[in-house]
């Protein structure tokens, strides 16, 4: 599991100097599934890439403020922590001949039940340290306060932010963390950047406040739900708010939007899911490339004005528009098992952990053993977009 790059790849405790002017790492929201951003965090810092902006949205959210709100030697020491604090040992599959010897317990039948099986022990019982049940949830009556609305109750999970995340470092600003929620009165998105206003407790578990489940979370007399009721992935704010010339951007998406047609019911609820939350995505980087070429084609047409426009305001408005900006963008993507279901975002057994955190450390090893993955696009390329499953996308 915690496997290490080797000596000649690797050069222990010496941060990797990189062409890029900024490293950013966007993680999307999905449950059980973020142990996945876990192992994709654990790859890149044993390549001794420093990240220096943090993106999350619900699981996301929290995964990045276990990052940033710890010193660099540990902070895969907490993720792992955290992750070995809320998943339990799996479901076991009865000992005896006439269960074990069955034709299906072959070829991934049983490993379905015992997935469906501990998804809905969490929706039943829920996860230790980080959501209980409450037991007379507000659903045929109103409830006295709003932080009362939900199936579940978070406190175990403001627990344990308090114990393994170090708040006061984050507002200390060594790297950017912006976590997304949703505004319930408005509708409106919301960014909690540190840049902005001091990140607590609150701004976290409000990114992650996922309806109905989780009640809304009170921040200066409003209410946030999760950033996945609007959006499940910060990408679109790193798309407007990136003000550096080159960037890396590692993104992380726990949803795919590709995948098989349906031939049941809970095969279409995955897939109706998945396309949910992988499609905003997929839209976002459309646009980062359209605007990346836009600014390339301005920048050229101002260049070929005559030099008494340049001081023209108007020309100079255009000409900061203009900037020319380039981006790597790796994104990696969770591959869905074909036992996994529709419950997979409430799968917290310690074996699908530790898969997923596998499959997140294998997939950014595969990536960054692509040598131009770490090289400055050239200018004329705007963007480059590397999708560690189908190569290069144009």
């Amino acid at each position: 599991m915690n496997q290490a790059l080797s000596p000649d790849v690797m050069l222990k405790g010496a941060k990797r100097d990189l062409p890029f002017e900024g490293v950013a790492l966007v993680l999307q929201g999905g449950g059980a599934l973020g142990a996945y951003q876990a192992g994709v965090f654990q790859a890149i810092h044993e390549a001794n890439i420093e990240i220096t902006w943090l993106c999350g949205t619900s699981i996301g959210a929290i995964n990045a403020a276990l990052i940033a709100g710890n010193p660099p030697e540990r902070r895969v020491e907490r993720l792992r922590e955290f992750w070995e604090e809320i998943t339990k040992p799996p479901i076991r599959i009865p000992n005896v001949p006439w269960f074990t010897d069955l034709p299906w317990n072959e070829n991934g039948q049983a490993r379905y039940w015992t997935n469906r099986m501990s998804a809905f022990s969490a929706m039943l019982h829920g996860v230790p340290n980080f959501f209980s049940l409450r037991p007379f949830p507000p659903v045929n009556s109103s409830a006295e306060r709003p932080d009362l609305v939900g199936y579940y109750d978070i406190s175990p999970l403001k627990e344990t932010l308090a114990r393994l995340v170090d708040f006061d470092l984050i507002n200390a600003k060594p790297k950017r963390l912006t976590v997304f929620a949703t505004n319930v009165r408005t509708g409106a998105p919301v960014y909690f950047d540190n840049l902005e206003r001091e990140i607590t407790a609150a701004h976290v578990i409000a990114s992650a406040s996922l309806p109905p489940g989780f009640p809304p979370t009170e921040i200066d007399g409003e209410y946030f739900w999760d950033g996945g009721v609007v959006s499940n992935s910060p990408m679109q704010f790193l798309v407007d708010k990136a003000q550096r010339s080159s960037v890396l951007v590692f993104q992380v998406d726990l949803w795919d939007a590709n995948g098989e047609v349906p031939l049941d019911i809970p095969s279409a609820n995955l897939r109706a899911m998945e396309i949910h939350s992988a499609s905003r995505i997929n839209v976002s980087l459309d646009q980062y490339q359209k605007m990346q070429k836009f600014r390339h084609a301005l920048r050229r047409f101002l260049d070929q004005l005559p030099e008494q426009c340049q001081n023209d305001p108007e020309v100079q408005f255009l000409s900061e528009q203009a900037r020319v900006k380039v981006a790597t963008i790796v994104q990696l993507k969770y591959q869905s098992q074909k036992y996994e279901t529709a419950g997979k975002m409430f799968e917290f057994s310690r074996l699908a952990m530790e898969e997923h955190w596998q499959a997140g450390y294998e997939d950014t090893k595969v990536a960054l053993g692509e040598p131009a993955v770490l090289e400055v696009p050239d200018v004329t390329e705007a963007a480059r977009i590397f999708d560690v499953h189908h190569g290069w996308v144009k």
